[in-house]
C-alpha cells in the first residue's frame, strides 16, 4: 500500500509508523507539489488546505484521504464524493489546547491581567481595579462537539453556569441546557460569555447578525475560535463601536492573515490573536494516534473508523 503525506511529521513519528506497519510504504514530503508519487497512492494524509479537484482525478487508486486537521472547508468534496472515497479527520484533537485558550481569555477578562500588566509598566500601585469571578457567570456555546464540552467542562469547574446550542438540541452531560439554533436571539441576553466553535459550513456562514448582537449585555464578552465567517465583518465592527459588547476575543478572521490596515486592530475593546489556539506542541502526535487506528481498521477491512468524515455535511 502506497502512503503519500503532503506534510512531514517528526522523524520519531515517522519511525513509529514504519514499526507498527513495516510492510507499507510511506513516503514524506513537504508540500503536494514535492509529491511525485501522489498519483500512486492509496492513501493520502493531508492537513487539508492542499488537495484539488485534480490531484483527486489524478490518483486513480487513491482510497482514503486522512486530513490531519479538523477544518475541512477546503477539501474538493465534489471530485471525493464523485470517487467515492472515503474521508478521515483528527477532529477532537484540539479540545485540549482550545478549551484551555478560552477558560484563559474567560480569566483575562474577569481578571483583567492586562490592565494590571500596563499598571506595573508605570509603576502604579492600584488596589481599586475592580475584579470579578467566572463563578456564576452563565456561559453560552455555539457548537457542542468535543471542543465545545471540553469547554463547558472546565468552565463547571470554575462554577460556571453552562448552556449550549447545536444543530439537534441533544443533550450533553456538561452543559445544564443545550438548545437548537433557532432558539438563540432567546439565550444571548443572558450569556455573560458566547463562544463559538462553528465551523464553516453553509449553515453557519455568516450566522451571526445586528440584531444578535444588539441582544446580548453590554457586560458581555463575544469569542470566536471556530471559522472568521461566522459574521461579516462590519457587523462586529459596530457592534464594537457601539458598545453593544464589553469585548471580543478573536482567534479567527474572514481573511487571514489579519490586514495590518483593518480596524479590529485599534480597538481597546478588541483582542486579537493570529489562529493559534488549537496550537500545541501535542497536535501531530495525536493526530498520527488517530491515523494509526484508522490504518488498522482500513487493513483489515473494518467500519470502525474514529473521526469517519460525513462528505454531505463537511464534516
Amino acid at each position: 500500500m502506497k502512503i503519500v503525506f503532503t506534510f512531514r511529521p517528526p522523524r520519531a513519528l515517522q519511525e513509529q509508523l514504519r514499526e507498527a506497519f513495516p510492510e507499507e510504504t510511506f513516503s514524506y514530503y513537504k508540500s503536494v507539489e514535492e509529491a511525485a508519487d501522489l498519483p500512486e497512492a492509496e492513501v493520502i494524509v493531508t492537513f487539508g488546505e492542499d488537495l484539488t479537484a485534480q490531484h483527486i482525478h489524478h490518483c486513480p487508486q487513491l482510497k482514503w484521504i486522512m486530513v490531519a486537521s479538523a477544518g475541512m472547508e477546503k477539501m474538493p468534496f465534489e471530485a471525493i464524493e464523485e470517487k467515492d472515497i472515503l474521508v478521515t479527520n483528527a477532529r477532537g484533537i484540539h479540545k485540549i489546547p482550545m478549551a484551555e485558550f478560552t477558560l484563559g481569555y474567560m480569566l483575562n477578562h474577569v481578571k483583567r491581567f492586562p490592565e494590571m500588566l500596563e499598571f506595573q509598566k508605570e509603576k502604579t500601585w492600584n488596589k481599586k481595579l475592580p475584579i470579578g469571578e467566572l463563578a456564576g457567570k452563565r456561559l453560552l456555546v455555539l457548537g457542542t462537539g468535543a471542543i465545545g464540552t471540553e469547554i463547558a467542562r472546565l468552565s463547571q469547574a470554575f462554577r460556571m453556569r453552562t448552556a449550549g446550542v447545536n444543530r439537534s438540541g441533544h443533550s450533553n452531560d456538561y452543559f445544564e441546557e443545550i438548545y437548537t439554533m433557532d432558539k438563540l436571539p432567546e439565550l444571548l441576553p443572558e450569556a455573560d460569555f458566547i463562544v463559538s466553535i462553528l465551523p464553516s459550513t453553509d449553515e453557519t456562514r455568516f450566522l451571526l447578525k445586528k440584531e444578535h448582537f444588539e441582544a446580548m449585555k453590554q457586560t458581555a464578552a463575544f469569542i470566536n475560535i471556530g471559522r472568521g465567517d461566522l459574521l461579516e465583518d462590519a457587523v462586529l465592527l459596530d457592534a464594537l463601536s457601539n458598545k453593544e459588547i464589553a469585548h471580543a476575543y478573536l482567534d479567527v478572521f474572514a481573511e487571514e492573515p489579519l490586514p495590518p490596515d483593518h480596524p479590529l486592530w485599534a480597538m481597546n475593546n478588541v483582542t486579537i490573536t493570529p489562529h493559534i489556539s488549537s496550537v500545541t506542541s501535542n497536535y501531530v502526535p495525536r493526530a498520527m494516534e488517530i491515523f494509526a487506528h484508522n490504518l488498522e481498521v482500513y487493513k483489515g477491512n473494518g467500519s470502525d473508523y474514529e473521526n469517519k468524515v460525513d462528505i454531505g455535511k463537511g464534516y
